[in-house]
């Protein structure tokens, strides 16, 4: 066995065999979920296919082809492109600083002639690749050393604090979540972790005075007392409330729900895309969508695990906890346990980059897994 294994490890694999190893269990459990998507953007335009369904369904076709070309390169190719991927994204975080357009409230798309772009989303699996590589030639004891860890969180805390600019808290906190995850997978000493800990605790009242906007104030302040002003500030996260609360046990059918056709909540198609599922599916509809998320976040951690490259296995890791993230955050956001941060719900949401960089992610996880063999040597003695 160990010697097949070897062997495997050694061989550069056909494009048919390639193709053959593609995990199309975990592609159509993905398809699966996004047609629930699909159909929650048919449902909250009156039963129509547009203005939302029909563009995120073409995206998503072009995103399942980013996913095949993208498992079909070696992971070895996308190790050599991680630094380059990760300093585009940060030249166009700049440029979001520089010339990017504001929607919404907030400064976080340029135009890149008929195509929108937010760059923060980019990050996310950009800032996931290059910390997988760094990391890769980093031994325990490397990981834990001042100059190392110094260079892991700069990677971490310049997009961080461009997002956060925009402004965009949501997605800085997965951008930070991200990367310390990655820094405890890769073996972070915990002597080094708790003082993090203590001094993030020790930092939130100097960020709640001098880097929090008024706005992102108002939703922790909405978040602890939504009632105080249902009819303003507390509006969305009621209004979701009462959508999740009116679907009960099975909900109120297919193309029923009252929340999003009566227009009650705001951002329906994007951010509480996931109340409207609720309202129409009920508890039983809305369990079954998250174990469908919770199947494909297993097949991320087994892919992990099976990867015998250091690399592969932090970037699998990496990418299916963005994932989860993206889930756990969403979910806790739209049911009022957690301040509104404006996070979508991955394949279910719409948006165009969202979408196409969950389908990329997904491609470099299936990349790891086709590519599970190759073994990737490690070696110390350089910083990157």
């Amino acid at each position: 066995m160990a010697i097949r294994a070897y062997a495997a490890a050694k061989r550069t694999l056909s494009l048919a065999e390639k193709l053959t190893d593609v995990n199309w269990g975990l592609v159509l459990l993905i398809t699966v979920i996004a047609c629930c998507g699909f159909a929650m953007l048919y449902s909250v335009a009156g039963g129509r296919f547009n203005p939302w369904a029909t563009p995120q369904i073409l995206r998503f076709m072009v995103g399942c082809l980013i996913l095949v070309v993208v498992a079909l390169i070696d992971i070895r190719v996308w190790m050599s492109l991680a630094y380059p991927a990760y300093g585009l994204a940060l030249l166009l975080l700049i440029a979001v600083v520089v010339v990017g357009h504001a929607g919404l409230g907030a400064q976080r798309w340029i135009s890149l002639g008929p195509v929108e772009l937010q760059p923060s989303e980019l990050m996310k699996v950009s800032l996931v690749l290059a910390l997988a590589r760094f990391l890769h030639r980093k031994s325990v004891e490397e990981v834990s050393k001042p100059l190392n860890l110094g260079i892991a969180l700069a990677m971490i805390g310049v997009p961080a604090m461009l997002v956060v600019m925009e402004p965009n808290l949501g997605t800085t906190l997965i951008i930070v979540m991200d990367g310390c995850a990655l820094l405890f997978l890769a073996g972070l000493s915990w002597y080094w972790i708790v003082p993090a800990l203590t001094a993030v605790a020790i930092a939130i009242p100097t960020a709640w005075e001098y880097v929090m906007h008024d706005y992102q104030k108002a939703r922790v302040m909405t978040f602890l007392d939504p009632e105080a002003d249902a009819l303003g500030a507390g509006w969305n996260i009621t209004q979701a409330k009462v959508a999740i609360g009116s679907g009960g046990i099975s909900g109120k059918g297919f193309l029923q729900g009252t929340q999003s056709r009566l227009n009650f909540l705001p951002e329906k198609q994007t951010d509480f895309i996931f109340t409207n599922f609720a309202e129409e599916f009920g508890f039983v509809g809305s369990v079954a969508l998250l174990i469908l998320f919770a199947v494909v976040i297993f097949y991320g951690l087994q892919i992990a695990t099976s990867a015998r490259s250091h690399f592969g296995r932090l970037l699998a890791m990496g990418i299916t906890l963005n994932f989860f993230f993206y889930i756990m955050i969403n979910g806790l956001m739209v049911m009022g346990l957690i301040p509104v941060v404006g996070i979508p719900m991955p394949l279910l949401s719409y948006g165009g980059t969202a979408m196409l960089t969950v389908m990329f992610g997904f491609g470099l996880l299936m990349s790891v897994h086709v590519h599970r063999q190759v073994e990737i040597p490690r070696y110390s003695g350089g910083i990157i």
